[in-house]
């Protein structure tokens, strides 16, 4: 006996809807999102921001901190610096900075040069002063530095024209100069400097030397510094006081990096020595290296970049509490719709997917807008810094993927309250 067949009538209608594959469940989602597009830019809007944020936050932040290590690496090698432990700091892209009170003297740096011979590779004690350094009816503002000849292999000051000043020049206290890349070019264009003659603060100085383009490094642009020897810098330049001579700093190369922290503390010893204080919190003088300094900028702006990462995190927050309110609007507005489907034959399943993808396809533009804008944003902000930003694959990587996050897990509740809505009460909904 056959088995009964099933009138035709009676056979459930095989619906569209329950077979959907994926592709036509992003076309569904995408034209829902295309019907409204004022709103959908304004829903993305929060992510956009977000996202934007962290990639143009990282960028610059990593392009800043590689700039300082470069600009600190730059000023020499294996570099302890010997400062004023107060009133001495101000701005300037130095181990030590000037524009306080001295505490350190020139006999500090004869007594170091003294004590530590053969231990050291390199000494220059270093002072200075803004001047107006002159060539004819040209003149500009520039600092000038005071200092010994080892300070060219100390501060990698290196002539890239002419030579640096010598320990005679010193000795005998000649009026010679080696000049910075953005004094040369402004005074002398394209005519060579060397032998000629320039004024600084009225005094005659003849050009030894020109340094290479170093850069604009802010406050402190090598490329508009004179440097002279320091017993001529004390005759002509300095102004006149009473006592031994006083010094900005005291520039020592160690021999190689792994004495950087031994000579370190033989120095701090050295000096408290000399100021017959035993208690570190008296000391009117500080030793710092250059491993150190490197280390507590790249501290510093690390901590800047994860605060203002941490800030922009909470756009997308925002941004994600903002596609699940648009979300739970749009369920409320298409209940009949979803009657409709539901009825047709889709399941829960279906509509919970066409809502979830949705919210998804909501992060994943404003994701890749935010990506774009962030680029965009990191490049402006580079130029307006005068830094490089670096791209980070790892970063964008991850604003993207919590971007996507963001859309899944705010996008699940409006999803999921769709496909529970009843069908029968769903085409009542007006």
């Amino acid at each position: 006996m056959s088995a009964p067949t099933t009138p035709l009538a009676l056979k459930r209608p095989r619906s569209r809807m329950a077979g959907m594959n994926p592709w036509q469940v992003f076309s569904i989602a995408w034209r829902a999102i295309l019907g409204n597009p004022l709103r959908s830019v304004l829903t993305t809007l929060g992510v956009i921001i977000g996202v934007a944020a962290v990639v143009a936050l990282t960028m610059v932040g990593q392009g800043s901190t590689a700039n300082i290590t470069r600009t600190l690496q730059s000023l020499g090698t294996n570099l302890i610096t010997i400062g004023s432990a107060t009133g001495g700091r101000g701005p300037g892209f130095g181990l030590v900075r000037f524009g306080g009170p001295q505490t350190i003297t020139l006999k500090d740096a004869e007594a170091i040069q003294a004590e530590f011979a053969g231990r050291i590779a390199g000494i220059a004690p270093s002072l200075q002063s803004n001047q107006q350094v002159k060539l004819g009816p040209n003149n500009l503002n520039a600092t000038v530095i005071g200092t010994w000849p080892d300070y060219a292999s100390v501060r990698n000051t290196q002539p890239a024209q002419g030579n640096f000043f010598t320990e005679a020049d010193l000795q005998n206290r000649r009026r010679v100069a080696v000049i910075g890349y953005g004094i040369a070019q402004d005074l002398f264009g394209g005519q060579d400097p060397i032998g000629q003659r320039i004024r600084v603060a009225g005094i005659s100085f003849t050009v030894v030397g020109v340094l290479p383009d170093k850069g604009d490094s802010g406050f402190a642009n090598p490329n508009y510094q004179v440097i002279v020897p320091l017993s001529t810098y004390l005759q002509r330049l300095a102004r006149s006081s009473t006592g031994e001579p006083r010094v900005n700093a005291i520039y020592i190369q160690a021999p190689d990096k792994d004495n950087l922290p031994r000579l370190q503390q033989e120095l701090t010893d050295f000096m408290a020595q000399r100021r017959k204080v035993t208690d570190p919190s008296e000391y009117d003088f500080s030793v710092q290296n250059q491993a150190d300094a490197l280390a507590s900028v790249n501290q510093v702006t690390q901590t800047m970049t994860l605060f203002l990462g941490g800030v922009a995190g909470i756009s997308l927050l925002v941004g994600g509490i903002g596609i699940m309110n648009i979300m739970l609007v749009s369920v409320t507005e298409r209940t009949r719709e979803i009657g409709i489907r539901k009825a047709l034959g889709a399941k829960p399943r279906d509509i919970l997917t066409q809502f979830l993808v949705e919210s998804i396809l909501l992060s994943v533009v404003g994701g890749t807008l935010g990506i774009l804008l962030g680029l965009a944003m990191a490049g402006s902000v580079g130029q307006f810094l005068r830094i490089t930003p670096i791209f980070d694959p790892f970063s964008v990587v991850l604003a993207f993927a919590f971007s996507v996050g963001v859309g899944v897990f705010f996008g699940y509740y409006p999803a999921a309250r769709a496909a529970r809505l009843d069908p029968v009460d769903s085409l009542r909904y007006e």
